[in-house]
């Protein structure tokens, strides 16, 4: 079986990419950016899902570096990272540049 062999950058591109590709991380991302920032009850609110599985995904999101959170009282703010959104604009804009 042949391998591929990623280099980091790759490898934090594909993970980034997983974590979104999941359709509710994917409108969490989406709900973030048009809110700016929001607490996970915020989210449960807009979602049909429970907030443990919000919470979960959010914890997905976070490990893969696109959303940060910031303890604030007994919640935990949400918001986007800017440097990875950043960075995937890089990684696709590179792509762009390349099509034909």
């Amino acid at each position: 079986m042949k391998v591929i062999e990623q280099t980091r950058e790759e490898a934090r591109t594909v993970a980034m990419l997983r974590a979104i590709a999941h359709p509710a991380r994917f409108r969490i991302v989406k709900l973030l950016a048009a809110r700016q920032a929001c607490v996970c009850g915020d989210l449960v609110d807009e979602l049909p899902l429970a907030q443990s599985t919000v919470s979960e995904h959010l914890k997905v999101l976070k490990d893969a570096g696109i959303v940060r959170g910031t303890i604030e009282g007994p919640n935990t703010c949400y918001c986007l990272e800017p440097q990875a959104l950043a960075w995937l604009k890089r990684e696709f804009g590179a792509l762009s540049d390349a099509c034909c």
